[in-house]
């Protein structure tokens, strides 16, 4: 049974929450990471879930920005500690675009221990992904996707399933119509939503470069997907959140809506 494990819901300021990424149980049992942000608090986030390092040797990183990338540094001397103490077996492969390969590899070389560093590029792989580059693994084809980003360069993807199924994330900012041949008709889309419609003068979401729950759920409507998940929001209401969000979302969108906390698990 395929499952998305919700590790971090909230946006780069967050303090009642953890930084959006998450992990996907995939047909065979495996686990595909995406993102990991902004801190060691990653290694908490997996152990409160049924995450297992042997189960998972593949991961995407969407871009530089420090609440994505930052806790990518502490899953990698996770993994290169356990190669080295053979208690991993296989490889482990990061797939990204040049800018966050380049990053990685300079922050990994200052900050690794020697022989953590040496796995990379001996047993641990960043996959640099150019625009509509294709990979498959654990029986699932991934096509990564630019999002055009105004600000950082951020790449998204399509991940497909062996029975035609179609989940695709969006990363954390406004839909670029570049992507519609990726999300149209979607199984599942995975979009920012920093705040609610109401609360826009409040959050600025548009100053950020981000979307209200309203914009990503017209948007979801105008796609035609069928279920879609918002993360990537403010937590000054994390009480109220997931009932607000999703009253909200479903004026506008008459699809499935989810709102997780962290560590919430969707089955697929």
């Amino acid at each position: 049974m395929r499952k998305l494990t919700m590790l971090g819901t909230g946006n780069a300021m967050v303090t009642k929450c953890y930084n959006t990424c998450f992990f996907i149980e995939l047909d065979d049992g495996s686990l595909f990471l995406t993102d990991a942000g902004g801190g060691n608090y990653i290694l908490h986030q997996f152990e409160q879930t049924d995450f297992s390092y042997a189960k998972c040797h593949h991961m995407f990183v969407t871009h530089g920005h420090t609440d994505h990338i930052l806790g990518v540094i502490w899953v990698l001397r996770k993994v290169a500690d356990l190669m080295n103490k053979g208690k991993y077996d296989g490889m482990f492969h990061v797939y990204c675009h040049d800018v966050v390969k380049n990053m990685l590899l300079t922050m990994c070389e200052m900050m690794l221990k020697k022989k953590d560093f040496a796995q990379i590029g001996s047993r641990i792989f960043l996959h640099e992904m150019q625009d509509s580059s294709v990979v498959t693994f654990d029986g699932v084809q991934l096509t990564a996707f630019d999002i055009l980003s105004t600000k950082a360069k951020q790449f998204g993807y399509e991940l497909k399933f062996a029975d035609g199924e179609r989940l695709v994330c969006l990363g954390d900012e406004p839909y670029n119509e570049h992507d519609r041949k990726y999300a149209e008709g979607a199984d599942w889309l995975l979009a920012e939503a920093f705040c609610k419609y109401g609360d826009r003068e409040k959050f600025k979401p548009y100053e950020k470069h981000h979307s209200t729950v309203k914009e990503a759920s017209e948007l979801a409507e105008t796609l035609g997907v069928k279920n879609l998940v918002l993360y990537h929001t403010e937590d000054k209401s994390i009480a109220t959140r997931k009932a607000d969000y999703t009253r909200e979302a479903q004026q506008y969108f008459h699809g499935k809506v989810y709102v997780p906390d962290d560590l919430d698990v969707l089955t697929l």
